[in-house]
């Protein structure tokens, strides 16, 4: 019987190897932090495919076939897709789960198409993981209620409240600082399945209210820096929350993906960004 999340299929080696990591992780606490750190800081985020007139895929075979033999990055469906199939074949057990990216925004307006994991352990304790977010956290977030985390200089923590229309639910929201505290998305520990993640995508992957389908959304994540391209801005952003931004130009864009980002594209992709990728510029997200 296949696994849910297609741990069986996954090309274990070849992952790891795309984020240099020379020995399998335990299944553990630390192994999970090892392993959440390497995926975010070397497999980037990005919308390309979207901008160019493909359709984002979700199955494993297309996903490993992108993120790691491609070497390019992808949105947060597609990064859960593989860090779930990930977990699974080294025998961590998780839930997948759906969020609403709120960025300062009432949670009732902003639909659930945000992909990200809670993975448990035998004592009890479930950890966050959020490695398609863009802009870390570099470790999994301990699921505790105002538990706070400083991991080299980015700030993030959790906080919950209790939802009184759902029968016994919270309601949780991740929040990161800058030069101040900012809610990143809210999310419930409602399972979701692949199927979930089907119907997140198209909407974030065609609908003209999706804020991928406008113009061309790069990020990559560090320990020093976020990078962020967003049509034709590039912010670099430092843990304390100082931001450097420039305007580039349309030309300028395949070069600066590939040596800011690390996605290097074919000659058709490259002209096709440049001519689509940066209609309008907007950080809502």
């Amino acid at each position: 019987m296949m696994s849910l999340w297609h741990g069986d299929g996954l090309d274990l080696s070849a992952y790891l190897g795309r984020l240099g990591l020379a020995r399998r992780p335990a299944a553990t606490v630390e192994g999970l932090r090892l392993l959440h750190r390497a995926h975010v800081t070397t497999i980037p985020f990005e919308n390309l495919e979207i901008i160019v007139g493909r359709p984002v895929r979700l199955d494993l075979d297309s996903v490993q076939a992108k993120l790691v033999a491609e070497r390019r990055g992808g949105y947060c469906f597609e990064h859960v897709t593989l860090f779930a199939a990930a977990l699974e074949a080294l025998g961590f057990r998780f839930t997948a789960l759906t969020g609403r990216v709120t960025l300062g925004r009432e949670a009732h307006t902003r639909p659930p198409t945000h992909a990200l994991l809670v993975v448990e352990f035998a004592d009890g304790s479930r950890h966050l993981c959020d490695v398609g977010f863009g802009r870390g956290p570099l470790e999994p977030l301990l699921l505790v209620d105002y538990a706070e985390s400083d991991q080299d200089g980015w700030r993030f923590r959790l906080t919950s409240r209790p939802m009184d229309d759902v029968f016994g639910t919270r309601s949780w929201t991740a929040w990161q600082r800058g030069t101040d505290w900012t809610d990143r998305h809210v999310f419930t520990l409602n399972p979701q399945f692949p199927i979930d993640y089907a119907v997140g995508n198209h909407f974030v992957s065609t609908s003209p209210h999706s804020p991928f389908t406008a113009r061309t959304y790069v990020q990559r994540f560090s320990e020093r820096e976020h990078h962020t391209l967003d049509a034709l801005t590039w912010t670099a952003e430092t843990p304390d929350g100082t931001e450097t931004v420039r305007e580039v130009a349309a030309a300028e864009v395949p070069d600066l993906l590939a040596d800011v980002f690390g996605i290097v594209l074919g000659s058709d992709d490259r002209r096709t960004v440049v001519e689509r990728g940066a209609p309008t510029s907007s950080r809502a997200v």
